[in-house]
């Protein structure tokens, strides 16, 4: 299917074309996840619109649940967890290493998962001063047979507020 382009302050055009960009290799990459997970912090479940709160200081239990909702088994897969704060101004900070720590890793290996069946993981983190936080969760294939790995994102991200810890009495 070719494209006309005309850009007549340069006083130039030409034609484009897109074959060849959504081979097979690209369709797979964008398919839609066969994938469902539930995400609970400190037990509770995390949905788009809830933002879950904590203490700064405390640590925050993160469970990630997926289950296969396809005809195959996946896997393996590398589930990542990546903080970062959102400025509301475009402006995402991903360098936290001195505000959320993780208590364990920040990856989890999850071995094949088979049709309807599901897999948990269970780590937790510490959030070291107050603000909101927000956690991208991030499964990718971790098969070397694939040119291009398959990966998904929960959409949207978790959102975590950190408040300040509860005030000693006589402090």
């Amino acid at each position: 299917m070719p494209l006309n382009v005309s850009h007549p302050s340069l006083r130039r055009s030409g034609e484009a074309s897109v074959e060849g960009v959504l081979n097979q290799l690209v369709l797979e990459h964008l398919q839609l996840a066969p994938l469902q997970w539930d995400v609970l912090v400190n037990g509770k479940p995390c949905d788009c619109d809830v933002v879950a709160d904590c203490r700064s200081g405390d640590a925050v239990s993160l469970e990630v649940q997926l289950t296969n909702l396809s005809k195959n088994a996946v896997g393996p897969l590398a589930l990542t967890v990546v903080p970062y704060q959102d400025y509301q101004n475009g402006v995402q900070n991903y360098e936290l290493e001195d505000a959320v720590t993780f208590i364990g890793s920040s990856t989890f290996y999850i071995d094949t998962v088979k049709p309807k069946e599901s897999s948990v993981c269970v780590g937790a983190l510490l959030f070291l001063y107050t603000g909101d936080f927000y956690l991208n969760i991030k499964f990718q294939g971790d098969s070397a047979g694939r040119d291009l790995p398959l990966a998904w994102f929960t959409l949207p991200s978790v959102h975590i507020r950190a408040l300040e810890p509860p005030q000693q009495a006589g402090a």
